[in-house]
């Protein structure tokens, strides 16, 4: 039997469908459409009729924001449609749906699939519905779905036949060989094939279509950078200047002895670091034989005493994904860059994200055919990384989209993360034969199939109809498991080398970690019946591992991996024979040499020329016109490439691990953007001085002048960034993102990436620093367009919370002053100026004469100045002496400094002052003022209707006549109870529970916030694979709790917040009868706590221990939190009131004290009926309010973020034991968000512990 219910958000809930309303009028057009309704539509199996009864009003709904019927309501004239996710395709919804089920019933998991039903109402033409249908239905992931009713949800399946034996193959000539590749889609080209023919000529027989698709797999572009391997025979080169760093590099090739090895751009792009280490200046490098990140050996303080630490970062791209499919394509991306030092045993605690797109404002009629539209891709991409990012618990420290309008040819998408562990966490050994191989995490499907060869092509219309199923799709619930299980000292101390599933799924995951393997097909894990032995060999179904472990040691491993809710399977065994083998259904489908996969190929040869850059349009020496000034200000803060990306940032979860050191943007109005990312290392025990920065460098138009140039100017300025945050940057460390057309053979289209290549060698070589890692990915073609020669340059380094210096302006009467890097006649940079004037810096900061610092960048002083001011509006007059075409120069390398008047003269750095920060806000240049206004006007309304700040939705003010709001400002004054809850059980230390669900990632810094206040911590994790572990983790639950005083709800994404609304399943959990029995106890008879923070709070009111102060159904009025006015997630800090003191949580904190706090959610929007809402102030149950600048309650949603009726922010239990909030309290400690103004610390867990004392 199937049951089914439809579910649909309540007028002024509906979110998400005034948004797609609005969008499908202004942006696609259609104006006769006058309404738009959004339906969820469920069918479930494999339970009884109670069971789904008991569900709709718990899992599928809630019922104060949602209206469940069992039918599809009809509406006359409408036009009806439905959309669900292809077969394979991941679905978090329904998966979430079906864990919440299993939850209640305690039995096996039901069948779940999950629809959206579009009902359109209006004057619509056969077009119109076409057109609406267009946009809203990607065909790589997605379906036009029926409106019948289902009678089973059974897939349809085909099981797949033997694997085929391609008879004749080794008989095929050349001319058949390239149609074989022609018909089979391979990646490989003639040659490689031919070379591919003669191997099994040798071998006396014909390949499985399994081993043709598996070299394939090897010897991509993707997997084995073959192009950069590439021999480069004849090199032309006009350009004096780059012939004269080809010259230098051949020279440097003979002093290092590497005469014999083939010029090409892989050898370029590395021997820089090859010379620094040969002459003792790279030293800290650690090498191995696992290829997981850069990883670098550092000191770290923890309390006092130094550690050894490893600190590994990686950038990933996933550009063709992203282009085709920008969420699943953008989440991937940065669970591909994650995996990296993941599998080198390290905890990956922050992300940037740099990606490149054409012009997102223009008109959805100015799309190219066959491609998405560029505004659809940049936000559902955003919405892809940060989800992905967001549930995982991973700080995003920095997000910049770069423009440029060959961007539309295939989007850049680049992740860039930053692990780290304990030295003594990880092992570095060798595969011995007999080991074993056991494959955790997720499980493998069709997603991803082709992946790595389908990045490796060149596009057209046609191709992008059939490559969907080469994108992956990411669970990110798992992906925070496996975080979890690697952090574990125990676990990553069995595991002899690791190797995470990327490009080419087992094959290449498990195929690389020794040269001979046997591995079973039968044993991986499948999400779902009818994958044939080739699927299983090349998925690239993400959150999977490949762990080497000695024999002795796998039913410990696969302990710790079930302790962590993870599924683990003995897949294949190490041999002493080097040979790839791998089986399905009892026979061999795959037996390679490993001599002969690591050939890589055919060897290749081209000619390279390299064409002289245009002489008469030097890109240094174009100029603005500066004849009005205000015009040229005002214009360069609405250039594309300056404007403000608030709307896109504030997706990204900026503060968790709470180490995040500097916020994307700071200062009291959080408006000036901080250049480099700064985090403290994330030690787990104890505290840490030591911080890490990242930092980028690009500019598209530069590149497309000049790659050369490009490259350098890439390196210098993101190293410049790193200068001006405090870092030392002798000890910076480089890792490059290439990003170019499809080659071919074209000696002029290779010209480009070697002329890039040789830019940064020539920058590494006179700057002293090496580039240490890098990816490529050279397939940026569609049709005739190419994306711009692209590469970025990211900068890191370690150094001290103690020399941050922060962007924003700090005091009026301060001074401005601006360093300049010499540059010769060809516009190249004197490197030794550069690292003379940056470590003249650092020793300043370091005495601490600089106040505040900017790295010049694409929009010139004018943008550096602005973006200074912006945060404190404070303004600037400039001096007289500054020339007017220098306000836009694009002065790479150049650094503004902010510095108290009489330090100007001791900075000892050549400076010119170049103006003085005034109180009055406002920037002055001789007779020319712009306000901060006009400014910030010009800044913010450029991107606004692409990445919205404000929803626009009229905040609902008149619900309540008794508590007044006028002019947004909530009077509802402070409740003073006198006295508070006083405990009659004292214990010297409390005990505090911590319950870990799939989707938890706040536990870590909530444990640390209790443990730093006196608190004993246990945190269990919830295990839900089978019926046995739900059981087993009631019982250890229930256990926890009765032997616990207090019960913290941590934040996260319960299952993804999935089915539609948060926290449903930890709700679910704990409704279980002994756990809700054992937490009734813990309340009204120890005189217990518990507290709930973001998803915790979510659960709390959904359980009912908000408001009601006991666990029950919720009503039909009762309060709840839906989603954000602006419908998407918020990331920033908010401004909090206290006013109740009622609460034993809030003893420590100030009555009518305001406290800044970071909040990160996507339905923190709280709502109630006026009832509930008088109830709830008059008995002092609010606890916490959203204000502004002056501490007023606010609606304005600058400054209370999601809509919350009366600025509520948290609530709790008729006796205040119970607290429910939304903003991140234990997101703090030393060195975090110090471009942040006000008092962060509500002293919440203190007051917790002290109430039992």
């Amino acid at each position: 039997m199937v049951s089914r219910v439809y579910v649909e958000k309540k007028p002024g809930f509906d979110v998400e469908a005034q948004q797609l309303l609005h969008e499908l009028r202004t942006i696609l057009g259609v104006e006769g459409l006058e309404n738009l309704r959004l339906i969820n539509r469920y069918d479930v199996s494999g339970i009884t009729q109670e069971l789904f009864d008991q569900c709709v009003p718990t899992v599928f709904s809630e019922p104060f924001v949602d209206v469940a019927r069992t039918e599809l309501p009809h509406i006359d004239g409408a036009f009806v449609f439905a959309v669900e996710f292809l077969p394979g395709q991941f679905d978090q919804r329904a998966e979430s749906a079906s864990e919440c089920i299993q939850l209640i019933s305690q039995g096996e998991r039901p069948a779940v699939r999950s629809a959206k039903v579009y009902v359109l109402e209006g004057v619509l033409s056969q077009e119109d519905c076409a057109a609406i249908k267009h946009y809203v239905i990607n065909p790589v992931e997605a379906r036009e779905a029926s409106l019948d009713v289902r009678s089973t949800l059974d897939m349809d399946l085909v099981f797949p036949d033997k694997v085929e034996i391609v008879e004749g193959f080794i008989n095929l000539d050349s001319t058949e060989l390239a149609q074989f590749i022609e018909n089979r889609g391979l990646a490989m080209d003639l040659a490689d094939i031919e070379f591919f023919q003669k191997y099994f000529i040798e071998e006396g027989r014909n390949p499985t279509i399994t081993e043709i698709k598996v070299v394939d797999t090897y010897w991509s572009d993707h997997c084995r950078h073959t192009t950069f391997g590439t021999e480069l025979v004849d090199v032309v080169i006009d350009d004096e200047v780059v012939k004269a760093a080809f010259d230098k590099y051949l020279s440097l090739r003979h002093e290092l002895g590497r005469d014999e090895k083939p010029v090409c751009l892989m050898d370029m792009g590395t021997i820089g670091a090859r010379y620094l280490k040969a002459n003792g200046i790279m030293k800290n490098v650690d090498e191995s034989e696992e290829v997981n990140a850069c990883t670098v050996k550092v000191t770290v303080d923890v309390d006092g005493v130094d550690e050894d630490w490893l600190f590994l970062f990686k950038n990933e791209t996933h550009n063709h994904p992203t282009e085709i499919e920008p969420f699943g394509g953008a989440a991937t991306c940065l669970g591909g860059a994650i995996r990296d030092p993941l599998s080198g045993r390290s905890y990956v605690y922050q992300a940037m994200r740099v990606t490149g797109a054409a012009d997102p404002t223009v008109s959805l009629k100015d799309t190219m055919h066959g491609k998405l539209p560029q505004r659809k891709i940049v936000k559902v991409a955003a919405e892809g990384y940060s989800s992905y990012g967001n549930q995982i618990g991973l700080a995003t420290g920095l997000v910049k989209e770069v423009y440029h309008p060959n961007y539309v040819a295939k989007r850049m998408e680049i992740g860039a993360v930053m692990g780290a562990a304990p030295r003594r966490c990880v092992k570095r050994l060798n595969s011995d034969p007999g080991d074993i191989i056991i494959l955790l995490g997720g499980r493998t499907g069709r997603d991803g199939c082709g992946g790595a060869t389908g990045s490796s092509k060149a596009h057209t219309e046609s191709s992008i109809e059939t490559c969907g199923a080469e994108v992956q799709k990411g669970n990110a619930p798992t992906e925070r498991k496996i975080q979890r299980l690697f952090r574990r000292e125990e676990v990553a101390s069995l595991i002899k080398k690791c190797n995470d599933f990327g490009a080419g799924g087992v094959s290449v995951a498990i195929g690389e970690l020794a040269d001979g393997l046997q591995i079973d097909l039968d044993k991986v894990p499948k999400k779902y019946a009818g994958l044939d032995g080739t699927e299983l060999a090349i998925s690239e179904s993400q959150e999977r591992m490949a762990v080497v472990v000695d024999p002795k040691d796998v039913d410990k491993m696969m302990q710790y991996v079930a302790e962590e809710n993870l599924e683990a399977v003995a897949v294949a065994v190490v041999t002493e024979e080097k040979r790839l083998v791998l089986s399905w259904r009892g026979k061999e489908i795959v037996n390679l040499s490993r001599a002969f996969l690591d050939t890589n190929g055919a060897h290749q040869e081209t000619d390279v020329k390299v064409a002289m850059p245009d002489a008469s349009a030097k890109y240094f020496d174009k100029k603005k016109d500066a004849s009005d000034v205000k015009k040229l200000w005002l214009d360069t803060l609405s250039d594309l490439n300056v404007a403000s990306q608030k709307g896109l940032v504030e997706m990204f979860d900026s503060s968790i691990g709470a180490g995040t050191v500097t916020m994307p943007y700071g200062g009291k109005y959080q408006l000036s953007e901080t250049q480099t990312m700064i985090a403290k290392l994330p030690v787990l025990k104890g505290k840490t001085d030591t911080v890490t920065m990242m930092s980028y460098g690009f500019d598209p138009y530069l590149s497309s002048w000049s790659p050369y140039h490009g490259a350098i100017y890439a390196v210098l300025t993101s190293v410049a960034k790193i200068a001006a945050a405090g870092g030392d940057v002798s000890k910076v460390r480089l890792t490059f993102q290439e990003y170019f057309e499809r080659l071919g053979t074209d000696p002029y289209r290779w010209g480009l990436p070697l002329s890039a290549l040789l830019g940064a060698y020539d920058v590494q070589m006179g700057l002293g620093l090496p580039s240490i890692g890098g990816k490529d990915s050279m397939s940026g073609s569609f049709n005739d367009i190419d994306v711009p020669p692209t590469l970025v340059s990211f900068a890191v380094d370690v150094a001290s919370y103690q020399d941050v210096v922060t962007p924003e302006l700090k005091k009026a009467g301060n001074q401005l002053v601006c360093f300049d890097i010499k540059h010769d006649a060809y516009d190249k940079p004197d490197y030794q100026d550069a690292m003379d004037k940056y470590e003249k810096l650092h020793q300043a900061i370091t005495e601490g004469k600089v106040v505040s610092a900017y790295a010049i960048g694409f929009g010139g002083m004018i943008e550096a100045i602005s973006k200074m001011a912006f945060g404190n509006k404070l303004g600037v007059k400039l001096a007289k002496t500054v020339d007017a075409d220098d306000l836009t120069a694009k002065k790479y390398g150049s650094i503004i400094l902010e510095v108290e008047k009489d330090n100007v003269t001791e900075l000892g750095i050549p400076c010119t002052v170049i103006g003085e920060v005034q109180d009055a806000p406002e920037f002055v240049y001789g007779d020319t003022v712009i306000t901060m206004d006009e400014a910030l006007d010009a800044w913010t309304k450029k991107l606004e209707k692409v990445f919205p700040t404000e929803s626009g939705v009229e905040q609902n003010d008149k619900i309540n006549d008794t508590l007044k709001i006028v002019d947004g400002k909530v009077s509802t004054g402070l409740y003073d109870a006198g006295s508070i809850y006083v405990a009659k059980n004292k214990v010297a230390k409390p005990k505090v529970f911590i319950p870990v669900f799939p989707g938890t990632n706040c536990e870590y810094d909530s444990a640390k916030a209790f443990e730093n206040a006196g608190a004993e911590v246990q945190t269990i994790v919830f295990r839900n694979l089978d019926a046995q572990g739900i059981r087993d983790s009631v019982d250890a639950f229930t256990k926890a709790i009765s032997e616990s005083q207090i019960i913290m709800f941590p934040g996260g994404f319960s299952a993804g917040d999935e089915p539609d609304g948060s926290g449903k399943f930890i709700a679910t959990a704990f409704r279980n009868a002994k756990i809700a029995d054992e937490v009734m106890k813990l309340l009204h008879e120890r005189d217990g706590l518990a507290l709930g923070i973001c998803n915790g709070f979510q659960a709390l009111i959904k359980l009912g221990l908000v408001p009601y102060g006991e666990i029950r159904p919720q009503e039909n009025d009762s309060p709840t939190l839906t989603i954000n006015s602006i419908g998407r997630h918020q990331s920033k800090m908010v401004y909090t009131k206290v006013v109740t003191n009622k609460s034993p949580w809030l003893q420590k904190a100030k009555l009518g004290g305001v406290y800044t706090v970071p909040i990160s959610h996507g339905e923190g929007r709280f709502v109630a009926s006026k009832e509930w809402t008088e109830k709830l102030f008059a008995n002092g149950q609010v606890a916490t309010q959203y204000v502004d600048m002056d501490g007023n309650p606010t609606m304005d949603e600058y400054y209370n973020v999601n809509g919350s009726y009366y600025a509520i922010e948290g609530i709790t239990s008729p006796d205040g034991r119970v607290l429910g909030k939304m903003a991140h309290s234990e997101r703090k400690g030393t060195a975090v968000a110090v471009n942040i103004y006000g008092d962060q610390d509500q002293k919440i867990f203190e007051s917790g512990v002290a109430y039992f004392s």
